[in-house]
């Protein structure tokens, strides 16, 4: 690995151990065992290089969930499909536990906050893809934005509460009193 590899592990290391805020630049040196100043050299600031390390391990977690999802039975039955897939990320969120953690704290900075508003579609049209296998974009504006919600709900109550934070048939359960209920609307 050269220098800008060191330091994207290291900051992710930082960044699961200490989060965004408290991740000084000494902490990434010492843990990359690179300088202080190649931080600026390769990525201008700590701020980028904690992004960057952020979203590289995002990539990597869409990239293993998509393998645990391509890897479960397809219920021909949509609310157990979606039980089921839905159980999968939330494994998924509370072994990553780490990233999760640092993508909250990361929000309370801009130049993160801007990054990842900058991917919002990109991210809504991946979930649809992942979870749907549907990679239209308008699925993406709907159907993705429904699952990101889903998600970040997800995540945060599992960061709260692991214990009480839903399942997948919990959502289904409820999804399922929504849609019978809109009769009534």
């Amino acid at each position: 690995m050269g220098n800008r590899e060191d330091l994207l592990a290291g900051a992710r290391k930082c960044l699961f151990d200490k989060g965004y805020a408290r991740t000084t630049v000494r902490d990434i040196a010492t843990a990359s065992g690179v300088s202080m100043a190649a931080i600026g050299y390769h990525f201008g600031s700590k701020e980028a290089l904690l992004t960057a390390a952020l979203a590289e391990a995002t990539r990597e977690w869409g990239d293993e969930l998509g393998h645990t999802l391509g890897a479960t039975e397809s219920d021909p039955d949509p609310l157990r499909r979606f039980a089921a897939r839905w159980d999968a990320v939330r494994d998924s969120v509370d072994t990553h536990r780490g990233l999760w953690a640092a993508t909250f704290d990361a929000l309370s900075h801009p130049e993160t906050r801007a990054q990842l508003a900058a991917q919002t579609d990109e991210s809504r049209t991946g979930l649809a893809a992942l979870l749907e296998g549907d990679e239209d974009p308008d699925a993406g504006r709907t159907v993705g934005a429904l699952y990101q919600a889903l998600l970040i709900g997800i995540a945060a109550q599992s960061l709260i509460d692991p214990e009480t934070a839903p399942t997948g048939a919990d959502l289904a359960e409820g999804l399922r009193r929504i849609t019978e209920g809109a009769d009534k609307m």
